[in-house]
């Protein structure tokens, strides 16, 4: 993870650039942070730094879930991929930006029923 980061624009019109780390260039621009952020996190799902990711190390979330890792409350879980062999919770926290978590720090909310750590040890 990490192909892809949001900075701000440099062009003076307090726009918002998801820069491919991959390529060493723009991928997309956005008037608001939160939706550079969202670009590059969907980005994060279709591509490795090397090309195209495999569809089947990507599995959506559906309705997403809050979770708690690091902090209570840590955010929406709405994707899991695969990264080398370990399973990352897509994150998106309160403030618009998107975490990639490792499977073994992510837990359900208080009151969810599992849903968060079983996914990803789904194998099929």
């Amino acid at each position: 993870m990490g192909r892809f980061n949001v900075r701000p624009g440099d062009n003076g019109d307090d726009d918002w650039l998801v820069w491919d780390n991959a390529v060493n260039g723009h991928r997309g621009r956005c008037a608001t942070e939160v939706e550079a952020n969202a670009l590059a996190a969907d980005l994060e799902l279709q591509y490795t730094v090397h090309g195209p990711r495999d569809p089947a190390n990507v599995r959506r979330v559906d309705p997403p879930i809050t979770v708690d890792a690091w902090t209570p409350g840590a955010g929406q879980l709405d994707a899991w991929v695969n990264e080398g062999g370990r399973w990352l919770g897509r994150v998106r926290r309160a403030d618009g930006r998107v975490s990639f978590i490792d499977q073994n720090d992510i837990r359900p909310a208080p009151g969810r029923d599992g849903v968060a750590t079983n996914h990803a040890n789904n194998s099929d």
